[in-house]
C-alpha cells in the first residue's frame, strides 16, 4: 500500500469510527429510556382496564387510574410486588410478573404521573 493509500485509510478510520461510536451510543441510549420502555409495558398490559395516562377514566369502572396509584401506595414499593406477581382479591385482575428491570420501567413511568 502507498503512502498515500494508508494516509486515506487512516483518516478515513480517525473521522469514522469514532461517528460511529457516537451514533451506536444513541442507538443504545434510547434503546433503554426506562420511562418509555414502562409506558410501552403499561399500555400492553394495563390499558384495556386501567386509565394508564395522565388523564381519561379506567374502560373498567373498579381498576384504579394510574395517575392516582401514588394515592394509595409509594409506587416505589410497587417495584417488588411486580416481580413476584401482583394479586389482588379482584378476580378479573390477571397475575402478571414481570422482570426486575421491566419492574424498575413501569414504577419510572407512574412516577412521572405524579404531580
Amino acid at each position: 500500500m502507498t503512502d498515500r493509500g494508508r494516509a486515506t485509510t487512516d483518516t478515513a478510520l480517525r473521522v469514522f469510527v469514532p461517528l460511529w461510536l457516537f451514533f451506536a451510543g444513541c442507538v443504545v441510549a434510547q434503546a433503554f429510556d426506562r420511562v418509555e420502555d414502562g409506558r410501552a409495558l403499561v399500555t400492553m398490559y394495563c390499558a384495556d382496564c386501567h386509565a394508564i395516562g395522565t388523564n381519561g377514566e379506567s374502560p373498567l369502572n373498579i381498576a384504579p387510574r394510574f395517575r392516582d396509584l401514588h394515592l394509595r401506595y409509594d409506587v416505589e414499593f410497587l417495584s417488588e410486588a411486580l416481580v413476584e406477581g401482583i394479586v389482588t382479591a379482584h378476580p378479573e385482575m390477571p397475575q402478571f410478573e414481570f422482570d426486575p428491570d421491566q419492574a424498575a420501567a413501569i414504577v419510572a413511568y407512574l412516577k412521572t404521573l405524579e404531580p
